[in-house]
């Protein structure tokens, strides 16, 4: 159903409107708007089946009889609702995350609805007793969701600025033919070109891009390069959330293109990997 629900606007141009929203405009969801984000994400469903659970949480919450005090540190201007998600630890399950939650801010993208990747400027421990958080689940990040405001506030310019949201690594440093010592020239990518053009605009923490794709035949493996340290830094590994948001963007942009595959753990260890770069996943064409 999700997938039914983004057809009648290409996946394309939804991912070329995506953009982090952090300043919004101060009036809540409509009642239709919020019934039909429910009803996507209770249809949402990723490439690893880990569970999800999602809910809409209203920012005034503390002014309904609650203790909880929501905050993004002034990040985060004017939005009365959030995208909650908690996500059962297991394997994959921070790349499952990704996915998921990247799937629908690009339905509410469609929506014409502003979003923004929050991953370390929240209040975990507000949000985790908003969404009722239990001890298997872990809360990696949120997006507050709205009507983007056309007055950007000066610390979200700073933000944008400082981590080069508009900046872009090159084709050649993310994508590979055949192992890591043989770049994939765009020209021979063939109809894997449009999904890895999209893949490539991505939103990641802190703008780091960790994906690298080496295309082999009709397999593309898909590699986490680890920024040194950053992981530390996080509650979670940002960057493993950061690769499940570039397979949603490639798995949809393929559909789209009547490419079809599916997500295969299936480790190439003939391929030799560079320093602190780890193999995640296969997408693996069906014909």
């Amino acid at each position: 159903m999700a997938d039914e629900l983004l057809l009648g606007t290409s996946i394309l141009e939804i991912i070329k409107k995506r953009i982090s929203v952090r300043t919004y405009l101060e009036h809540p969801l409509t009642s239709e708007t919020k019934d039909n984000l429910r009803a996507f994400y209770s249809s949402i469903s990723g490439p690893f089946g880990v569970p999800i659970r999602f809910e809409l949480i209203e920012s005034d919450l503390a002014l309904k009889g609650s203790n909880i005090k929501l905050g993004t540190y002034g990040v985060i201007k004017g939005a009365s609702t959030y995208v909650v998600a908690a996500v059962v630890k297991s394997n994959k399950d921070l790349e499952e995350f990704g996915y998921v939650l990247e799937k629908l801010i690009l339905y509410a993208t469609s929506l014409g609805l502003g979003t923004c990747w929050l991953g370390g400027t929240f209040k975990k421990s507000e949000f985790s007793k908003a969404i009722k958080q239990k001890d298997n689940e872990s809360l990696p990040c949120i997006t507050p969701i709205g009507s983007p405001s056309s007055r950007k506030s000066f610390l979200e310019s700073a933000m944008r600025f400082a981590v080069g949201s508009n900046n872009r690594k090159s084709w050649e440093e993310l994508f590979y033919k055949g192992d890591f010592g043989h770049k994939l020239p765009e020209s021979e990518a063939g109809k894997y070109a449009v999904p890895l053009k999209m893949l490539r605009l991505a939103p990641s923490a802190s703008n780091k891009q960790p994906w690298r794709i080496i295309q082999d035949k009709t397999k593309l493996h898909f590699y986490l390069q680890h920024t040194k340290g950053y992981a530390k830094q996080q509650a979670h590994d940002l960057q493993r959330v950061d690769i499940g948001i570039a397979m949603c963007h490639f798995e949809l942009t393929a559909k789209e293109m009547g490419i079809v595959g599916k997500w295969v753990i299936s480790d190439p260890d003939a391929i030799s990997t560079p320093v602190n770069t780890e193999y995640v996943v296969s997408w693996v064409e069906v014909s």
